[in-house]
Order: structure tokens, then C-alpha cells, then sequence
């Protein structure tokens, strides 16, 4: 089993409380985020074209 973790925070996700995503610019880069950092809206960064979203 692969091993997630948030794009925004860096933490491990499991279960249901994260969504998984591609990037609505480039649609290339998987964007996790867990239920803490959707919460809070923390920012996330693409790795691929360095867009950032809340």
C-alpha cells in the first residue's frame, strides 16, 4: 500500500478525511490535502507549475 501525505502540511493521511486531486492549472501534479489543511485553507504549491491554491 502506498504511503500519502498532504501536499500542504507534509503529515501522512489515511482513511477518508483527505482528497486526492490534479492541479486545476496544469492537471499533471496530484494534489493531496488532509482534513486539517481544507479546513484552515492552507496554501498548496503544484510541483509541476508552482501554482498555488487555498
Amino acid at each position: 500500500m502506498e504511503k500519502l501525505y498532504c501536499t500542504s502540511c507534509g503529515k501522512g493521511v489515511v482513511g477518508e478525511n483527505f482528497v486526492r486531486f490534479k492541479c486545476p492549472n496544469c492537471g499533471k501534479e496530484e494534489i493531496i490535502r488532509c482534513l486539517v489543511c481544507r479546513k484552515n485553507s492552507r496554501i498548496y504549491l503544484c510541483k509541476n507549475c508552482s501554482f498555488e491554491g487555498p
